[in-house]
């Protein structure tokens, strides 16, 4: 792979694939594939979409591609249409049940661990799948996708004292959460 692509921006990099750089396109999505996945399977709220959801957010970039203009990170750019194709899905299939998600054991771990891993790890989505909706966005965001508060606000339509504040209640009532629940398992 050239220098150039390792170096660039990703704004470079995509005002390049807006001309047709295919190699542009490839190093965009080695850079935010991964990223791009984590954040929709933290938001959706069934694992049948992710997939959808992740391509379909690909297949707009590509579309849009001709008409990009550098107004916000590309980064910020991307996610901002995989949300808003996640809120197109939501408003579409309103109403069905969520899917459990499945929790992946370490491989190295003993089944002891395996399962106080997974119980851990369960206690944890079941505390962030509680947040308020705009609360585990922006902690997603934030913690997962390393997101600034300027970059969050600009995902979600924001100001960035509204990202400030959701985090601080997100962050409080997932503590809250987590203690409850490590009380509760004490208790038994």
């Amino acid at each position: 792979m050239p220098d150039t692509l390792l170096t660039a921006t990703d704004e470079d990099l995509m005002l390049r694939y807006s001309t047709g750089d295919l190699p542009s396109f490839r190093e965009l999505y080695r850079r935010h594939s991964q990223g791009l996945y984590r954040f929709v399977a933290w938001r959706s709220p069934r694992r049948a979409w992710v997939d959808e959801i992740v391509q379909d957010a690909w297949a707009s970039l590509h579309a849009a591609r001709t008409g990009y203009q550098p107004q916000a990170a590309f980064r910020t750019y991307l996610y901002q249409i995989a949300r808003n194709r996640l809120i197109d899905l939501l408003r579409q299939r309103e109403g069905q049940e969520q899917d459990d998600v499945a929790e992946l054991a370490d491989e190295g771990a003993s089944p002891l661990q395996s399962l106080e891993q997974k119980q851990q790890h369960a206690l944890l989505h079941a505390a962030i799948a509680a947040l308020p909706t705009e609360q585990k966005e922006a902690l997603v965001l934030q913690q997962f996708s390393g997101m600034s508060i300027q970059d969050i606000g600009v995902v979600t339509g924001a100001e960035a004292e509204t990202v400030k504040s959701r985090l601080r209640y997100a962050m409080q009532k997932l503590r809250a959460g987590l203690d409850s629940a490590a009380g509760a398992g004490g208790q038994a």
